[in-house]
């Protein structure tokens, strides 16, 4: 299992950041993810494998002027 923004979720082998994200639907709103203490950018989505018991939190992207 992972935890997404406090939300339960099922873990599987080899999910990567990026695969997580499009199953959601909304994977261009987010530029970094923070896994565990860890955080992660868009860059290394593809490659970012998520552990088990993960405890994830999506970062938006805020504009601002």
């Amino acid at each position: 299992m992972i935890t997404l923004d406090g939300k339960r979720m099922p873990w599987r082998r080899e999910l990567t950041l990026a695969q997580l994200l499009q199953e959601m639907g909304n994977a261009h709103q987010y530029a970094v993810v923070r896994v565990n203490d860890r955080y992660v950018s868009r860059p290394g989505f593809d490659t970012y494998v998520i552990p088990d018991n993960a405890v994830i939190f999506l970062v938006p992207m805020i504009a601002g002027g």
